[in-house]
C-alpha cells in the first residue's frame, strides 16, 4: 500500500489483549496514549537519526537499496545491528545513504509496534461489546458465506501494500519555496525500496525480526483511590420534592423516597448495582475512556446559536498555508506528424487489414492461461465489416433501418472474450454507431445496477450487442425473455457471432471519413457517489490520443504487449484496442480468471513472446512476486516498458519496488517501470517515459501527510510516522498543456507547494458527459483563473479528478484523487492511506483477502470516517475486536483523525464492482439504509464528533420573570400571564350528593335502567348492571365486610378484579361499609414472579385489613407460584365475593364530611415510582360533575369504555362517572382484544356510539395490529403490471358493516404529551370506514389532579403547532412552521375541564410565565387529591405539591403542582363563550427529563427519532446513567439486522438531538416494560439492565 504505511506492517504477536466476554476486564485505549507515542517515537528514531543524518545534511532525497542491500541476509545483517541497542555501530560503506533509507522503514514499523504496546501497557479497559450466542455463533463457511460469483478473480484493494517510508533531513527548512526541497533524486543503481519485504495484506512474506519490547513489567490497571467517585447521576437531577413515593424495584423492596431525593442516594456501590455486574463494569470502562480530554482545544468547540446549531469555527494560526507562486501551466512536449499516421482509426484498421492480414492483432487465453486463437488483422477487418453491414442493413425489415449513423450501441462482453469484443467495437466504429461497452449484468442485485440503467437511458440507448454464449448466461424469465433489469430501458440483444453476420455485396463499403468532433465511443464512469454517466471521446480526440501514446512510449510496428487490464475502458481500451491497432502491434490479453488460476501467467506470456510492452496494475505486480518461485527460468529482458496503470497511486511505490527486487535477477531493468496517471475524463494525464540505461533514476518526493491534509507541500522533519513517499508519473501528455487549480469552489491557480487538482486541456481527452450538459460544464469547460479572480486565458481545460503537483523538471507527482477525499474538520485525508493503514495491522487473522472499504458519511454537519471490512470465517471475537481496536489507535496516531464506525461483515457480503473489488458507493448505501448486516461493529463517535454545541451554563433569571419583574393587571413582563381556565363549574342541586347517595337515588327512582354492559371478546354481553343490581351487591359486599372481615369504618380495603362489573360492585359495597377502597391491577397468572411483588408491595404500603377478590385469584395469591414470589402467610383477610348470601349491612355509611377519603389512588409512574394518592368524597362528586358537564352526559346516553379502570381517569369513568350522570357504559376490558382485534370498533358500530374513551394500549393495538393485516395484494392484470393496493382489513370491516361515522369523540386517557403520530396514524387507517379526524383527541390528567383536559362535545377542535426544538432544550418556546428544521408538531392536550384553572410557573422562582413561555403547569380546582397517602407522613411534602403558593402576583390561591412542563398559547379559535380560545400544550413531565450538556431533553423526543432510523424498530426507550445516554431497542426483525441498528441509532441522536449515545441495547420484543396506561418504564428498563436481566441481543459501547 502507501508508502509511508509500511512501519504498521507487523504488530507485535505477544501482545496479550485480555478482550473478554461477559464479567472479564477488556482493554481501553486512551486518547492520551497519542502524547505516549510520539514520545516513544523519539525514543526510537532520535538516536538513530542523530548518527544517520550527519551524512544527509545536504540532501532532502530518497535514496533506495544499492545492489548490496538486495539480498535478505545482507538486510537483515544491517537491520538488526541498527536496532538492537537504539545505537548504530554500522561500519563505514561507500553511500551510506543507502544504508540508512535501506531501514528507515522499518524504524519506522518498530516505532509503531512499540506504540502499540505503549497502548497495551496502560491497559484502559475498553469495554468489548456484547452478544447473544445465538449472534455471534458462525455457520459453516458453505452456508454463511455466499460464493463468490464475480468476474474478476481477485478485489482490486486486497493487494495492496505499504511503500517505503523515508524520512528527509530535519536541516531542509520547511519554508523552501522550491519544489527541489520535496524531491530528491536517487543515487545510480537499483531502486528497491525497503518495503520489498513488509507483510502484504495475505501475509505470504516472510517474518522480520522485531523490537520485543518486554511486557512482564507492566502493572494491572491501578484500582480508584478511596476519594474517588463515580460521576453524578443525571436523571436524577429534579426539581424540589413533590411527595413521599415508593420506588418500584424488581426485587420488591419498599423504599420511600421523595422527588426530592437522588435516585442514586439509595443504591449502594457502583450505584446500587452489584460489584461483579458486568454492564456496570463495562459502563465504568467507557466512562473512563471517555475522561480523557480529545483532541481539538476547546477553542474549536462550538457555540449554541438561537439560529444556526453549530458555527463555523476560527481558523488555526498554527495552519500551515502555501507559500509559493502561482503555479505556471506546464506543456507536454509538441504532438509530432507523421506522414504514415492514418486520418481515422478505421483507416489504420483498413490498411493493416489489407496489407498485413495474417499479422496477429490478438491472442486470446483460456483459463488455463494457453492461447485459445489468435485473430489476425485480416479477420478482424472482415468481420467488423460484416458486423457493420449487418447492423445498417439486416436488423429490419427491407425498407425500415433500426440503426442509423449516431445511435448508441451497448457493448455486452465478458472479460473473457476479447476477440467478439473487439469485433464488435470496431464494427460499430465502421457503421460509424456510437458503442458504449458496459459490463456483463449477472444478476438484478448486481452491485450499481441501476446506476447502469441510468447510463443506458441518459446515452438513449435501445440495442446491445452480445456474443452467443454471453446472452445464454444472461438471467431470463420463466418465459426465455433477458430479465428487465431495475433502471434499465427496454433493450433488443443482437448477437455478433459470425454465423449470424452478413457478407456484404461487393460493392458496400464502410464509410470512414476523417477524424472530426463527433462522439467516436461512450466510456462509462462511477463517480463517488455510484452514479455512472457516461465519458464522449470524439473521433478526432480518440485518434489524436493514440498518436499522443504512440509518440510517449515511442509504439513501432509489430512489437508485442501484454494486456491485463480490462479492455472495454481506460488503459486496457487506450493501449491494446485503439492504440495498438494503430500501430499493428500484436496485444495478449490476459483476462482475470486466467490471473486467478495463475497469478505468474502474463509474466509467461512476456517470456514467451519476448513481449516489449505489458500493462499491468500493481496487484499484477503483487501477484507476479508472490508466485514468482513456481517459475525461476522466466525473462523480463525483452521488457522495454513496464505500463503500471494505478502508478498515480502513491502505494505504488512499494509495489514497483518489490516487485523489481525479485524480477531484476530475471532481466528486469529498472528504467522500463513507467507509471502513469489517467482519468475517464482526461485520460492519459502522464506517463513517465522509458528511460536510458545507466541514467539516474526518476525522483521521489517525502511529503508530510498533515500538511497534505491541509493542501500543502511540506517536507516531512517531525513525526516519521506521518511521512508519505510518493513517485512521479512521469511528464506532460505530447500536446497536452496542465494547470493545478484549487479542488473547491472556483478554479483558481494553485501556488507551487500547494495540492489541487490536475486539469487538462488538450485535443486528446473526452469532450463531455453524454446527455449531461450541467455537469459537462462544470467539468470539461474549466477556464483557470488567477488569484484575482480574472481568467488567465480562453482555452477550456478539461479536470482529471486527479490530485497532485508539479515537481522539479515538470515532474508530475499525484497523492490522491477527489472520489477518494475525505473532507473530516476541514483537513483532507485519502480513502486509500487509510485502506493502507488498516491493511497494514496485521490483517491476516482477521480480515478476509485484504477486503477493506473506506468512505465517510454525513453526520452532524462533518463527514465522518466509516471503515468496513470482510471478516475472516475463522476469526474469533477477541481476534475481531482486537484488530478493531488495533486500527483504531493505528489512524489515530498516523493521520490524527478519528473514526466513527468500524464494522465488520461475513466474508463475500460486500457488493463488488465487476472485476471484484468492492462497490463503495453501494457499501455505503448499505450502511446508511441498514441493510450491511455486520457482525463485528465498533462505535466511536466521541473520538470524532468535536463539533456539538458547547454545553449550556444556566444563568439565574433565564427562566423568565421573577419576583422584581413589574405585573400590571395580567401582564407579566410585557406579555400576558400564561393561564387559562374551563368554565364555570356552576351550581347543580346533586353537587351534595355522594356516590353512594347517588347509587341509592337510581336504584329508587330507575331501578332497571342498565348503567354497565360488559363485552367478551366476541362481542357478546357476558354481564349487565342495572342500577338496582349494583345497589344489591353492594350491600351484600359490605355486609361481607363487616361480618367475615370485621372491618372497621375508614379502614383500606384492596379490590383485587379483572376489569369488569365485580370491581364496580366491590367499590360501592367498600364505600356501603364506610372503608376506603384501593383498586389494583391483578398479578398476572403466567408472570406472577414480576407482576405479584407490585401487588404485594400495594398492599403494605397502604395498610389494607382486607383484599376482595375473585376465587380464581384468592387460588392464585395462595398458591405455590406465588410463595416462590412473596410471602403468602402474611396476606391479609381474603374475601372472596363469587358467591356471597343475600345479606344487608345493618346501615350504609356516610361519611361525616365531604372532606374524607373516597378511596386510594395507586399508580406506577413513568420513573418507576409507585405513589398513591387521596381523593376527598368532595373531589370525586366535582370531578364527576366536572365530566358530565364536558362530555355532556346523561340518563339516555351510552359511551364505550376500552381502557384499564385501576387508576386515574380511565377508573372515573369505569367506576364512577355512570353512576353520577346516569348514562349507560359498554365496558371493554383491554385483554379481550388480544383475541380480536376489531372487537373495540366493531362495538362503537354496533351501538352507534358518539363517545368513547381508550388507552394509547388499545390505538396501538388497533392501528399496528389492524395495519399488520393491511396487506397488500398484489393484483396483476393482464395488460399491465400495474400493482392495486387492496386494504384488507378496511375491506373486512366494510363487509363485517362497521361504519364508524357514529363517532363524535374518541378521547385517549393518558398522563403524558399528546401522541401525535399515532393519533394521525389511527385516523388516517380508519378514515375509510368513517372515522372522522376530528374526532380523535386526547385527555390529561396528573397524580395531583386526575383530571384537567378532556375533550368535550362542543368547543374548537384541538390545534396543532410546531415549536422549535433547540428552543426547547433550553426551557424556551418558539413557534416555527409546519416542516422547519428542528420542529416538533404539538397537540393540545384536550379543553380545560369546568373548575379547573391552570397556570404556568418558573419551577424555580415559582413565579407566573408569560404566554408561550414553557414551565411547570399548576392547577387549581374542586377536584385536586388531597395528597399523596405514604407510610412516613411527611407534611412539608404535602403542602409544597397540593397547597403550594405563587411567589408573586396572586399569592393568596393555591395551586398543585402537576410535575409536567407546557405552555398556554391564546389561538384564534373562539371558545363556547365566544372568547378566544386558550390551549394548553403539555411537552413532558420533569420527573422524566433528562438533563445532558446543561440542556433539558424529554424521552419521547429521542424514542420517536430511534424509531424512524430502521423499520426493524418495534419500540425503543431512553435513560441516562452516570452521564450516558443508553438506548435501548426492540428488534422486531431478524437477529442478523442487530448490529445495523448500531450506526443508525448513533446517527439520528447526533443528527436531531445533538447527543453522543453512550450504549445501545438490542433486546427482543416486548423486553421494554409498559404500565397499564401504555406509558414505558424506563427507570425499571434501566435497573433491569444495570442488573444484567435483559438478556439482550447486543449491547454496544460507544467510545
Amino acid at each position: 500500500m502507501r508508502g509511508h504505511f509500511s512501519h504498521l506492517a507487523r504488530v507485535t504477536r505477544d501482545s496479550s489483549f485480555s478482550v473478554l466476554r461477559t464479567r472479564r476486564r477488556s482493554p481501553v485505549f486512551s486518547p492520551t496514549a497519542h502524547l505516549h507515542l510520539l514520545l516513544l517515537l523519539c525514543a526510537l528514531v532520535i538516536p538513530v537519526l542523530s548518527l544517520c543524518l550527519p551524512p544527509l545534511l545536504s540532501s532532502a532525497l530518497v535514496p533506495v537499496f544499492s545492489k548490496r542491500d538486495i539480498t535478505q541476509k545482507g538486510y537483515e545483517k544491517k537491520r538488526t545491528k541498527l536496532l538492537a541497542p537504539y545505537i548504530i555501530h554500522t561500519p563505514a560503506l561507500p553511500n551510506s545513504e543507502c544504508v540508512l533509507f535501506s531501514v528507515c522503514a522499518d524504524i519506522h514499523t518498530e516505532a509503531v509496534q512499540a506504540a502499540l504496546a505503549k497502548h497495551k501497557e496502560e491497559k484502559m479497559a475498553l469495554p468489548m461489546p456484547t452478544k447473544r450466542r445465538s449472534t455471534y455463533v458462525q455457520s459453516p463457511i458453505n452456508t454463511r458465506t455466499p460464493p463468490d460469483s464475480s468476474s474478476g478473480s481477485e478485489d482490486e484493494t486486497s493487494v495492496r501494500r505499504q511503500s517505503s517510508v523515508v524520512a528527509p533531513t530535519h536541516l531542509v527548512s520547511p519554508n523552501l519555496q522550491s519544489p527541489e526541497s520535496w524531491i530528491n533524486r536517487t543515487v545510480q543503481g537499483s531502486s528497491t525500496s525497503s518495503s520489498a519485504s513488509s507483510t502484504l495484506s495475505h501475509g505470504e512474506a516472510k517474518p522480520q525480526p522485531q523490537i520485543w519490547i518486554s511486557l512482564s513489567s507492566i502493572a494491572s490497571p491501578a484500582a480508584p483511590s478511596e476519594n474517588s467517585h463515580p460521576p453524578p447521576d443525571v436523571t436524577a437531577v429534579a426539581p424540589p420534592a413533590r411527595g413521599p413515593r415508593v420506588d418500584l424495584t424488581s426485587n420488591a423492596v419498599v423504599r420511600g423516597m421523595s422527588r426530592g431525593q437522588s435516585r442514586s442516594s439509595m443504591m449502594e456501590t457502583a450505584d446500587g448495582v452489584p460489584v461483579n455486574s458486568r454492564v456496570s463494569t463495562k459502563i465504568q470502562q467507557l466512562l473512563n475512556t471517555l475522561k480523557r480530554p480529545k483532541r481539538p482545544p476547546l477553542s474549536e468547540f462550538f457555540t449554541d446559536d438561537s439560529e444556526e446549531i453549530v458555527e463555523v469555527p476560527q481558523p488555526d494560526p498554527n495552519t500551515p498555508k502555501p507559500e509559493g507562486r502561482q503555479i505556471m501551466p506546464v506543456k507536454g512536449e509538441p504532438l509530432g506528424v507523421v506522414s504514415n499516421w492514418p486520418p481515422a482509426l478505421q483507416a489504420a484498421l483498413a490498411r493493416w487489414g489489407s496489407t498485413q492480414g495474417k499479422s496477429p492483432a490478438l491472442t486470446a487465453l483460456d483459463i488455463t492461461g494457453r492461447p485459445l486463437y489468435t485473430l489476425t488483422y485480416g479477420k478482424l477487418w472482415s468481420r467488423s465489416v460484416k458486423l457493420a453491414y449487418t447492423l445498417l442493413n439486416r436488423l429490419g425489415t427491407k425498407n425500415e433501418q433500426i440503426l442509423k449513423p449516431g445511435d448508441r450501441v451497448a457493448l455486452v462482453f465478458p472479460n473473457s472474450d476479447p476477440g467478439m469484443f473487439w469485433v464488435a467495437f470496431y464494427g460499430c466504429l465502421l457503421a460509424e454507431l456510437i458503442p458504449v461497452p458496459i459490463e456483463v449484468p449477472l444478476s438484478r442485485k448486481d452491485a450499481g445496477i441501476s446506476q447502469v440503467g441510468f447510463l443506458l437511458g441518459s446515452c438513449g440507448v435501445g440495442l446491445a450487442l452480445t456474443s452467443e454464449i454471453c446472452l445464454k448466461g444472461l438471467p431470463k424469465t420463466p418465459t426465455g425473455e433477458i430479465m428487465q433489469y431495475k433502471g434499465w430501458p427496454r433493450l433488443k440483444w443482437v448477437v455478433t457471432d459470425s454465423k449470424y453476420l452478413t457478407k456484404p455485396s461487393k460493392d458496400w463499403q464502410p464509410h470512414i471519413p476523417t477524424a472530426n468532433t463527433d462522439p467516436a465511443y461512450i466510456e462509462y464512469k462511477a463517480n463517488k457517489e455510484g452514479t455512472v454517466v457516461g465519458v464522449a471521446v470524439s473521433k478526432v480526440a480518440m485518434l489524436t490520443h493514440c498518436q499522443a501514446l504512440t509518440q510517449a512510449c515511442n509504439y513501432c510496428e509489430g512489437e508485442t504487449l501484454v494486456n491485463v487490464l480490462d479492455f472495454k475502458k481506460d488503459m486496457g481500451l487506450w493501449h491494446g484496442v485503439l492504440t495498438g491497432v494503430m500501430n499493428r502491434i500484436h496485444t495478449i490479453s490476459v483476462p482475470y480468471a486466467v490471473m486467478k488460476a495463475c497469478p505468474l501467467s502474463w509474466v509467461q506470456r512476456v517470456h514467451i513472446h519476448k513481449a516489449r510492452i505489458a500493462l499491468v496494475k500493481c496487484r499484477d505486480l503483487h501477484w507476479a512476486m508472490m508466485a514468482h518461485r513456481d517459475q525461476r527460468e522466466t525473462s523480463l529482458a525483452s521488457l522495454r516498458m513496464l505500463i503500471v496503470a494505478d502508478g498515480a497511486n502513491p502505494w505504488s511505490v512499494s509495489s514497483c519496488d518489490a516487485f523489481l527486487n525479485v524480477f531484476q535477477s530475471h532481466g528486469l531493468k529498472p528504467e522500463v517501470i513507467c507509471p502513469c496517471a489517467t482519468s475517464p475524463e482526461a485520460m492519459t494525464v502522464a506517463l513517465r517515459r522509458p528511460g536510458v540505461p545507466g541514467t539516474p533514476l526518476p525522483a521521489r518526493a517525502i511529503l508530510s501527510m498533515g500538511g497534505l491534509s491541509h493542501g500543502v507541500i511540506r517536507v516531512n522533519t517531525e513525526d516519521k510516522n506521518s511521512a508519505l513517499t510518493v513517485q512521479d508519473v512521469g511528464h506532460v501528455m505530447p500536446g497536452a498543456l496542465m494547470c493545478i487549480v484549487k479542488p473547491d469552489g472556483p478554479p483558481q491557480l494553485c501556488k507551487t507547494d500547494e495540492i489541487g487538482e490536475i486539469i487538462i486541456n488538450s485535443r486528446a481527452g473526452g469532450t463531455m458527459y453524454y446527455g449531461l450538459p450541467g455537469l459537462t460544464k462544470n467539468t470539461f469547460e474549466v477556464i483557470p483563473v488567477n488569484s484575482n479572480g480574472v481568467p488567465i486565458g480562453e482555452i477550456p481545460f478539461v479536470r482529471s479528478g486527479l490530485l497532485g503537483f508539479v515537481g522539479p523538471g515538470s515532474l508530475i507527482f499525484v497523492v490522491g484523487k477527489i472520489e477518494g477525499l475525505l473532507m473530516v474538520c476541514g483537513r483532507r485525508h485519502n480513502a486509500d492511506d487509510l485502506v493502507a493503514t488498516a491493511l497494514a495491522v496485521e490483517p491476516v487473522k482477521t480480515v478476509y483477502r485484504g477486503r477493506i472499504a473506506v468512505f465517510s458519511v454525513t453526520v452532524f454537519y462533518d463527514e465522518r470516517v466509516v471503515i468496513v471490512a470482510e471478516q475472516r470465517p475463522d476469526a474469533s471475537e477477541e481476534d475481531s475486536f482486537q484488530w478493531m481496536s488495533r486500527v483504531l489507535q493505528a489512524i489515530d496516531s498516523i493521520h490524527q483523525v478519528g473514526l466513527y464506525c468500524l464494522a465488520l461483515v461475513p466474508a463475500n457480503t460486500l457488493p463488488k464492482t465487476p472485476l471484484g473489488g468492492i462497490h463503495i458507493s453501494d457499501t455505503k448505501q448499505f450502511f446508511l439504509d441498514g441493510n450491511l448486516h455486520p457482525c463485528n461493529i465498533l462505535m466511536c463517535p466521541h473520538t470524532c464528533v468535536t463539533n456539538l454545541p458547547k454545553p449550556r451554563q444556566k444563568q439565574p433569571g433565564t427562566f423568565g420573570v421573577g419576583p422584581a419583574s413589574v405585573m400590571v393587571g395580567n401582564l407579566v413582563a410585557g406579555k400576558r400571564i400564561a393561564q387559562a381556565a374551563g368554565r364555570d363549574l356552576g351550581m347543580i342541586d346533586d353537587q351534595d350528593l355522594y356516590l353512594t347517595e347517588a347509587l341509592q337515588w337510581r336504584a329508587q327512582t330507575d331501578p332497571d335502567h342498565v348503567l354497565y354492559v360488559l363485552l367478551n371478546a366476541k362481542g357478546v354481553t357476558v354481564g349487565t348492571a342495572s342500577c338496582v343490581q349494583l345497589h344489591k351487591r353492594a350491600e351484600k359486599i359490605a355486609a361481607a365486610l363487616t361480618e367475615k372481615g370485621s372491618i372497621n369504618t375508614g379502614e383500606n380495603v384492596v379490590l383485587l378484579y379483572p376489569p369488569g362489573i365485580d370491581l364496580i360492585a366491590a367499590f360501592y359495597g367498600c364505600l356501603y361499609a364506610g372503608c376506603v377502597p384501593v383498586n389494583v391491577r391483578p398479578p398476572h397468572p403466567q408472570n406472577l414472579a414480576a407482576t405479584l411483588p407490585t401487588v404485594r408491595m400495594i398492599i403494605d404500603v397502604s395498610k389494607a385489613a382486607c383484599i376482595l377478590t375473585t376465587q380464581n385469584l384468592m387460588r392464585i395469591l395462595r398458591s405455590k407460584d406465588a410463595a416462590a414470589s412473596v410471602n403468602i402467610k402474611t396476606w391479609p383477610i381474603i374475601i372472596d365475593t363469587d358467591d356471597l348470601p343475600r345479606r344487608r349491612p345493618p346501615q350504609i355509611y356516610k361519611p361525616p364530611t365531604a372532606e374524607m377519603i373516597a378511596y386510594l389512588d395507586f399508580s406506577v409512574s413513568t420513573t418507576g415510582m409507585l405513589t398513591g394518592v387521596k381523593i376527598s368524597h368532595a373531589a370525586v362528586s366535582a370531578l364527576c360533575r366536572s365530566v358530565k358537564l364536558q362530555c355532556e352526559l346523561y340518563s339516555s346516553r351510552q359511551i364505550a369504555i376500552c381502557l384499564d379502570p385501576y387508576c386515574g381517569l380511565g377508573f372515573v369513568l369505569w367506576c364512577l362517572a355512570s353512576v353520577y350522570s346516569g348514562h349507560q357504559s359498554i365496558l371493554i376490558p383491554p385483554f379481550e382484544l388480544e383475541g380480536c382485534l376489531s372487537l373495540w370498533l366493531s362495538t362503537l358500530s354496533q351501538y352507534r356510539i358518539r363517545d368513547t374513551f381508550c388507552s394509547y394500549s388499545v390505538m396501538e393495538l388497533c392501528t399496528k395490529g389492524l395495519g399488520t393485516q393491511t396487506e397488500l395484494l398484489k393484483v396483476r392484470t393482464a395488460h399491465s403490471e400495474n400493482l392495486i393496493a387492496v386494504c384488507v382489513c378496511v375491506c373486512v370491516l366494510k363487509a363485517r358493516g362497521v361504519n364508524l361515522s357514529c363517532v363524535r369523540s374518541c378521547v385517549v386517557i393518558a398522563e403524558e404529551r399528546p401522541r401525535l403520530a399515532l393519533t394521525h396514524s389511527f385516523s388516517k387507517l380508519f378514515k375509510d370506514v368513517g372515522l372522522s379526524s376530528r374526532a380523535v383527541s386526547t385527555a390529561f390528567g396528573s397524580r395531583v389532579n386526575l383530571a384537567i383536559c378532556l375533550q368535550g362535545t362542543t368547543g374548537p377542535d384541538p390545534c396543532t403547532v410546531y415549536v422549535d426544538m433547540k428552543s426547547l432544550r433550553h426551557d424556551r418556546v418558539r413557534l416555527v412552521e409546519r416542516g422547519a428544521p428542528q420542529s416538533l408538531p404539538l397537540m393540545e392536550s384536550g379543553k380545560i375541564l369546568p373548575g379547573v384553572r391552570v397556570i404556568i410557573v418558573n419551577p424555580e422562582t415559582r413565579g407566573p410565565l408569560g404566554d408561550s413561555h414553557l414551565g411547570e403547569i399548576w392547577v387549581n380546582s374542586p377536584h385536586t387529591a388531597s395528597g399523596y397517602y405514604t407510610i412516613y407522613g411527611e407534611e412539608s411534602l404535602q403542602a409544597d405539591h397540593f397547597n403550594t403558593k405563587l411567589s408573586f402576583g396572586d399569592p393568596q390561591t393555591l395551586w398543585a403542582r402537576t410535575g409536567y412542563l407546557g405552555f398556554v398559547k391564546r389561538t384564534e379559535l373562539l371558545d363556547a363563550s365566544g372568547d378566544r380560545h386558550d390551549a394548553l400544550f403539555v411537552v413532558g413531565s420533569l420527573d422524566e427529563t433528562l438533563e445532558l450538556r446543561g440542556l433539558r431533553y424529554h424521552p419521547i423526543d429521542i424514542e420517536t427519532s430511534v424509531s424512524r432510523a430502521h423499520r426493524s424498530i418495534a419500540e425503543s426507550a431512553v435513560f441516562t446513567w452516570t452521564n450516558l445516554l443508553v438506548v435501548v431497542s426492540e428488534l422486531c426483525g431478524s437477529e442478523q439486522d442487530a448490529l445495523d441498528l448500531v450506526p443508525l441509532i448513533t446517527n439520528v441522536v447526533l443528527e436531531e438531538h445533538h447527543l453522543i449515545v453512550g450504549v445501545v441495547v438490542i433486546v427482543d420484543p416486548g423486553v421494554i416494560p409498559i404500565n397499564s396506561r401504555g406509558e414505558k418504564q424506563r427507570m425499571h428498563l434501566r435497573d433491569s439492565f444495570l442488573a444484567d436481566q435483559l438478556d439482550p441481543i447486543y449491547v454496544a459501547y460507544n467510545m
